[in-house]
């Protein structure tokens, strides 16, 4: 079940590959979280001496969360992967040039995860073709409604 999406990610990069990651959480991040109060639009993931780090993800706290706990709502979180996959994804985004964002936050198996793409910048025309082609779907199921009405 998914949580929060970034799709802003499919817009302006090409998703290779996907990858599902656990994150470090506190206690006031979770309930934050199930309450529905997160947001992956400016997130962005980065790699550290050989550990992955998610940047810039908002998770806004609840009032009731903890009296003394000061939460700080964009906090760096480390994500949680299988070392083999991590120096996988180390070489493809230092050697290749692609860079790792977040895609979907969901629950599996009543655990909080996070998936992350492994994606290529898109230029401008790669946005405005896609644009393009979404467009002339929408157009063609609006001829295809009309005609199946129009037969019956």
């Amino acid at each position: 079940m998914s949580i929060t999406q970034n799709k802003k990610a499919f817009h302006d990069f090409f998703i290779e590959e996907k990858y599902e990651a656990g994150m470090a959480l506190e206690g006031w991040e979770v309930k934050a979280i199930r309450a529905g109060r997160t947001n992956l639009k400016e997130s962005y993931v980065i790699i550290r001496s050989g550990e992955l780090f998610l940047i810039g993800c908002h998770i806004s706290p609840l009032p009731t969360a903890s009296t003394h706990v000061h939460p700080d709502p964009v906090r760096t979180r480390k994500l949680l992967l299988h070392a083999e996959e991590i120096s996988k994804l180390i070489g493809k985004v230092e050697r290749a040039g692609y860079t790792l964002v977040p895609l979907d936050m969901h629950y599996s198996k009543g655990r909080i995860k996070l998936e992350i793409g492994l994606a290529k910048g898109k230029k401008q025309h790669d946005k405005r073709d896609a644009e393009k082609e979404r467009e002339w779907q929408r157009e063609k199921a609006q001829v295809m409604k009309v005609a199946r009405r129009g037969a019956s």
